[in-house]
């Protein structure tokens, strides 16, 4: 028994001697050849470059532009002579405008690493996507560059548990589709009458500079579900303009917008007897406040001509706005008006006319609103503004196609989530 176990042994020492042989390779040896090609090959150091220049040839001299600061004081700044400035201002507008220089952006100057620190390339960062290179070489050279903005589809949805603004950053989208989502439902939802379960989704697209998130496209597909009805907002070309239509084909735009301004509070309804917060007596208050930031902009509801803007006593600054024979909106209580807003003046839906204050018999800044139907003042909030032009029979069956697919991927959204 021990003769055959010593065997087995021998044996199996001699195999693994034998495998360790063959399966670990000897020193490896290169032809003469093969030895003169790696001496030829060339290593090419990596250069980091920063808006195409070399950076590690410079000193960067970061900074941003300072209220009432012109780029000229800033190349003063750093010696460059006022000859060449003045070249810098008298330059093609379309290749750099000094006007566009704003206060906070961004700009980095190339300083050689030498006794005399000269400024080679001075970078004015207009966007994060487009900026303009001077270059002080030989002679002044001005570039201006655009970067490459890469477009994503995104895909979110949530519950409104306190606002839309909210729930977009629970959801972790992007604020900027808060903003679209309230402009493309402005005709249907009244986002201040939000409730607690309503429900959003979303299908957008999101751009990228330098991957960094540099705000939102096109809003593709969108359902919104207020009050336990579903709000679909599908885009769609129609005589070459794209508009937003429900499921139904009728268009999301409205007559008049549901509010006449974004992110506030209804603080006050119509009535037609309450007491007055200054003069604490009870009368009619055939309107509807809003309370908002001083300076909140106010939009037009709707197309119409100015035919009043003075200043009451009890309303302060005011706006009436005549849409057509039926309908005139009013707007109490302003801090001012904006620019070319006057008796006279033809207004567009959702132009800007003035601004949140508190003038007049108020207590706080706030906008008080107000609808006249036939000459008789009505509720605001239970105006049903009809929709302008549906999608056109001709053009109904290509948009159900295009409905179908979009409506599959909202639902598809859902599934995942859930």
């Amino acid at each position: 028994m021990k003769k055959e176990f010593f065997a087995i042994l021998i044996v199996s020492v001699m195999i693994g001697l034998l495998l360790n042989y063959l399966l670990i390779p000897g020193p490896v040896h290169y032809t003469e050849e093969y030895e003169e090609s790696l001496d030829s090959l060339e290593i090419i150091p990596v250069i980091n470059r920063e808006f195409g220049i070399p950076v590690d040839s410079f000193e960067i001299i970061r900074g941003r532009v300072r209220r009432n600061q012109t780029l000229g004081s800033i190349l003063t700044g750093f010696r460059v002579p006022q000859s060449i400035i003045a070249k810098i201002s008298s330059s093609p507008r379309e290749l750099f405008d000094p006007r566009r220089v704003r206060a906070g952006n961004s700009f980095s100057a190339f300083v050689e690493k030498d006794s005399l620190t000269r400024l080679r390339y001075f970078v004015y960062e207009h966007s994060p996507v487009d900026y303009v290179v001077f270059g002080f070489t030989d002679s002044l050279s001005i570039e201006k560059i655009e970067k490459d903005v890469i477009t994503i589809i995104r895909e979110g949805s949530g519950h409104i548990s306190s606002s839309l603004w909210a729930s977009i950053l629970e959801g972790g989208i992007n604020p900027a589709v808060a903003i679209s989502l309230s402009e493309i439902y402005a005709w249907t939802i009244d986002f201040f009458g939000l409730q607690k379960g309503d429900h959003f989704k979303v299908i957008y697209e999101e751009n990228y500079v330098d991957d960094t998130p540099f705000g939102i496209g096109k809003i593709l597909a969108a359902s919104f579900i207020h009050e336990g009805k579903e709000f679909h907002a599908i885009p769609f070309d129609q005589d070459e303009v794209e508009h937003f239509f429900d499921h139904e084909g009728n268009s999301l735009r409205r007559t008049f917008l549901k509010a006449p301004l974004r992110y506030s509070r209804v603080s006050s309804k119509f009535s037609h007897s309450r007491l007055h917060p200054i003069l604490k007596i009870r009368r009619p208050h055939h309107g509807v406040d809003y309370a908002a930031p001083i300076g909140t902009p106010i939009y037009a509801i709707g197309d119409g001509k100015i035919m009043e803007t003075r200043y009451d006593s009890g309303a302060g600054r005011m706006i009436k706005i005549r849409h057509n024979s039926v309908y005139t909106s009013g707007y109490l209580h302003l801090r001012n008006y904006a620019t070319g807003i006057k008796p006279g003046v033809f207004v567009k839906q959702g132009d800007v006319i003035g601004y949140v204050g508190s003038s007049g018999l108020s207590t706080g800044p706030h906008l008080d609103f107000r609808v006249w139907r036939n000459g008789q003042a009505v509720d605001p909030l239970s105006i049903e503004s009809p929709p302008v032009e549906p999608v056109r029979e001709e053009n109904m069956e290509e948009y159900i196609l295009v409905r179908d697919a979009w409506v599959a991927r909202l639902a598809e959204i859902d599934r995942i989530s859930d």
